[in-house]
């Protein structure tokens, strides 16, 4: 079973940046499309971010559009989540998901994936 791991997260300052990982072993990523989901305290989880099995198509929530950026490396086997110019409310657990599937473009509906990480906990603050 796939099992995407996530890494980068941590405590940074408004206004700083933040580089997320998604990666899994044994599996090659270049099959699955990713998602970038998060959830913050007492709030529901929302879609952040996604892309395409070839990098492109990408979409973004329009709270982060502009700030962030996903990025694949299929060479590497990774998916990024480049975040700046952080705000207190991007405070959230991170989740990387994937789908096993082919397509040229990706939702941030979380009920399409099957595959989650364990999650990476984000905090910004002063």
């Amino acid at each position: 079973q796939l099992q995407p791991v996530e890494s980068g997260g941590g405590l940074v300052q408004p206004g700083g940046s933040l580089r997320l990982s998604c990666a899994a072993s044994g599996f090659t990523l270049r099959n699955y499309v990713i998602g970038w989901f998060r959830q913050a305290p007492g709030k529901e989880r929302e879609g952040v971010s996604c892309i395409s099995n070839s990098g492109g198509s990408t979409r973004y929530a329009d709270s982060v559009k502009g700030r962030f950026t996903i990025s694949r490396d299929n060479t590497k086997n990774t998916v990024y989540l480049q975040m700046n110019s952080l705000k207190p409310e991007d405070t959230a657990v991170y989740y990387c998901a994937a789908v096993p599937t082919v397509q040229a473009m990706c939702l941030m509906t979380s009920s399409w994936y099957a595959y989650w990480g364990q999650g990476t906990q984000v905090t910004v603050s002063s």
